[in-house]
This record gives structure tokens, C-alpha cells and sequence, in this order.
């Protein structure tokens, strides 16, 4: 009997066709070996990967890595581990860590998802943030938004107790289905009491995209959620 094909899953991105410049390719191809991390490697000896042990922390989506550079520079000691699936993002980021001296990165460009189910184990992670994840505003793509109930489930499955898993958004719309998630969640609490939302942690750095939504009168919501 044929194997029967697996159901694909919905995606909460789409792959943009913007090409790499000179520069991020030629980082991508020089520092990948030693910051980047593949999905197909399996699961990840995470203190191995950075040669010491360390508090780890995971960015999903991290864009063009300038906040994820900001907060691994200033907390040195800490691990950080970066998922993106755009590659110039990535070839920006390797770019920036060789110019600043900063190598407490590793990076997957590879989709969150497979990541987190296929590479990070259990119980492992000290810190999970997710910062302006595409917000697929049109209702009909809000199936596609990557806050959600089976998501979080998973990323609480990464998470050890205590854990602080720390999402923001500029959209008040999926600032409320986050709030909504999150709040029916049995595996996380509200740092800051039922429906409250947080002020932005100084850890945090503001993005060129936030300061630019500030002065057009966007607003920007914190959440964080400590895992149970």
C-alpha cells in the first residue's frame, strides 16, 4: 500500500524574493560554518554549540538581526540562538557579528517550526521571544499567524519551568489574540496579571521599524508569559 503523504502544514510566512547583496552573501558563505546550525544536524547539544554553558535564549524571526546583535552584545554571557528563513536577514546578522566581535549567536535559517520540533530539546530554553511576527492582517489569513494555540503548546514544551516566553507586537488586533492564547494556556502565567499587558523590558531593544511606527501613532504591546 503507498504510503500515504503528509498533510502540509499552514505556513505563517512566505519566502520573499529579495536578493542578498554582495556582502550578505559572502558573510552567509564565510560564517556559516561557524555561527549557523542546520536542521538536518538533528537535535542541537546546545552548550556545545556555543563551547560553554550559559542561559539560552531563542529569537523566532529575528529579521535583519539588528535587535538580536544589540541584546547579545550587551548580555554577553548569555547564549542566544536565532531562527530566520530569509537568508539576507542572516547574511546581515553574520555580517554585523564579524564586524562587532560578537559570538555568543547561532543561527538556523530554516522554519521555525521544524526547528523547535526536530532540534531543541525538551525543557531547555530560558528565554523564547517572538518580536512583530507578521501580523496577516486580513481575518481570512488569520489561520496563518504563528501565534497559536498548538504553537504555544510546542514552544512551552521548549521552555523549563520558570521559563519567560516575551512576544510584541504593533498590531492591536493580534496583540489581543496573543492576550487571547495565551490567557487559555494551562502551561504559562501572566507575569503581570490576567490581561495585563507588560511595558517594553529594557532588554528589548526598540527596532528602526518601531520608532518609524511611534511616529505614525502605532502602538506596541508587550506580553510575557512565565511557563508554569
Amino acid at each position: 500500500m503507498a504510503e500515504q503523504p503528509r498533510e502540509r502544514a499552514i505556513r505563517s510566512f512566505v519566502l520573499r524574493t529579495g536578493r542578498m547583496t554582495a556582502g550578505q552573501q559572502r558573510a552567509y558563505d564565510r560564517y556559516r560554518g561557524q555561527w549557523g546550525l542546520e536542521h538536518a544536524a538533528g537535535p542541537l547539544d546546545i552548550d556545545g554549540a556555543f563551547g560553554r554553558p550559559g542561559e539560552r535564549v531563542l529569537e523566532i524571526g529575528f529579521g535583519m538581526g539588528d535587535s538580536l546583535l544589540a541584546m547579545a552584545a550587551a548580555e554577553p554571557a548569555r547564549n542566544f540562538i536565532g531562527i530566520e528563513v530569509h537568508r539576507p536577514g542572516v547574511g546581515r546578522l553574520f555580517h554585523n557579528m564579524a564586524r562587532d566581535g560578537v559570538d555568543n549567536i547561532r543561527v538556523y535559517c530554516h522554519d521555525a517550526v521544524e526547528v523547535l520540533r526536530d532540534c531543541i530539546p525538551d525543557a531547555s530554553l530560558d528565554i523564547v521571544q517572538v518580536y512583530f511576527p507578521d501580523p496577516w492582517h486580513k481575518k481570512r489569513h488569520h489561520k496563518r499567524r504563528l501565534i497559536q494555540p498548538v504553537f504555544v503548546a510546542l514552544l512551552a514544551s521548549k521552555l523549563r519551568a520558570g521559563g519567560l516566553l516575551h512576544l510584541a507586537t504593533d498590531w492591536e488586533n493580534y496583540a489581543l489574540q496573543m492576550m487571547e492564547v495565551l490567557g487559555a494556556s494551562a502551561e504559562f502565567e501572566n507575569m503581570h496579571g490576567a490581561q495585563n499587558f507588560a511595558e517594553r523590558p529594557g532588554r528589548r531593544p526598540r527596532t528602526k521599524f518601531e520608532r518609524r511606527g511611534e511616529r505614525l501613532g502605532h502602538g506596541v504591546w508587550d506580553l510575557e508569559f512565565v511557563r508554569r
